[in-house]
């Protein structure tokens, strides 16, 4: 089968190949194996690649923590059974292992999510990492009420424009960071109520202003870095900043007494630990509500465009643009 592999942490455009690989075994107790449809790049993918990640392989390694495929055959075990999965049923490919860029994957029979047939294969691709993200840190760690503010860095990402209309869906307000000012208007249709440029205002003062001096209850950080003294001294007492990610790839300055005055906090979200904890049945009830919101226009994944394996260096090209335009798919099975 064909796989996308990398022998080295790197520059995925540097370090990124396309090659024949073994096929999977046969999947034992507890687990499936797929024919991978689609996948997208994310950038916890390439973060994976750079070596940049809080967990990394064993190399050589292939990328993908997501994706939509066809079940090929499944291992014995009474899981699989209640759950409805059986050769040629298509399914969300949930991969913390990675290794979803490849024709064929074998992965936990519990992290393999029918969908239904009216959700095309491209919002399947990128049905967890993202929407469920967004909703878990929103709805079920920040308990965001309706009403309240929300602050976000990174608000014109994917991930950043799911929170906007979760906003709009659930009742709760949000204050979003940007750094183009291109992005302003474009927020604003989607729903934002508030979009501040980084480089050209003063944060903690422009969100007093729009809270009336209340000041940010909820935050939420995917960036770090100098920026995020900012936000911290957006948080009216007792809030919360949830970090979700390092994209700046720098340290945070942090003095500890802008936390201490006002019993402020903050807090480390990582989805696949978060996933860890959570039994069956509520993993089950969030898959039943992702694809409910999916489904609603909610959590939907603009795409940009969608690359084969003989297309991998304009995949890798296209996605690292600033203005990408939308998710980068890849397409796994050459139909």
């Amino acid at each position: 089968m064909k796989a996308i592999v990398f022998e080295n942490f790197g520059e995925p455009r540097e370090v990124l190949q396309v090659r024949d690989a073994p096929m999977p075994a046969d999947p034992v107790a507890g687990e499936v194996r797929v024919r991978m449809k689609m996948a997208p790049i994310n950038p916890s993918d390439l973060m994976t690649v750079r070596g940049a990640y809080g967990r990394l392989p064993t190399l050589p390694a292939t990328p993908g923590f997501e994706g939509v495929g066809i079940i090929d055959a499944v291992g014995p075990g009474w899981l699989a059974k209640l759950r409805g999965l059986k050769p040629g049923r298509r399914v969300a490919v949930i991969n913390g292992r990675g290794g979803n860029w490849a024709e064929y994957v074998v992965i936990p029979a519990r992290t393999a999510v029918p969908i239904a047939d009216d959700l095309p294969d491209e919002q399947v691709a990128a049905f967890f990492v993202n929407p469920a993200t967004a909703l878990v840190m929103t709805q079920r760690v920040l308990h965001v009420t309706r009403g309240g503010w929300l602050l976000q860095t990174g608000a014109g990402s994917a991930l950043g424009r799911m929170v906007i209309k979760l906003g709009k869906h659930f009742g709760f307000r949000t204050i979003n960071i940007v750094r183009r000012k291109d992005l302003v208007d474009e927020l604003k249709q989607l729903g934002a109520d508030e979009v501040l440029i980084a480089t050209e205002e003063k944060i903690p003062a422009r969100v007093a202003e729009i809270t009336r001096g209340a000041m940010a209850p909820y935050a939420l950080d995917c960036v770090g870095g100098p920026g995020v003294v900012e936000v911290i001294e957006s948080l009216a007492p007792q809030g919360r900043l949830l970090v979700y990610g390092t994209l700046s790839g720098e340290p945070v300055p942090l003095d500890t007494r802008s936390l201490m005055g006002g019993q402020r906090a903050i807090e480390g979200f990582w989805l696949s630990e978060w996933v860890k904890a959570q039994g069956v049945l509520r993993m089950l009830g969030l898959f039943h509500q992702i694809t409910s919101l999916v489904r609603a226009g909610v959590l939907t994944t603009p795409v940009a465009a969608t690359y084969g394996f003989d297309q991998l260096p304009q995949a890798i090209e296209h996605v690292e643009r600033q203005a990408r335009g939308g998710k980068i798919l890849l397409k796994l099975d050459g139909v």
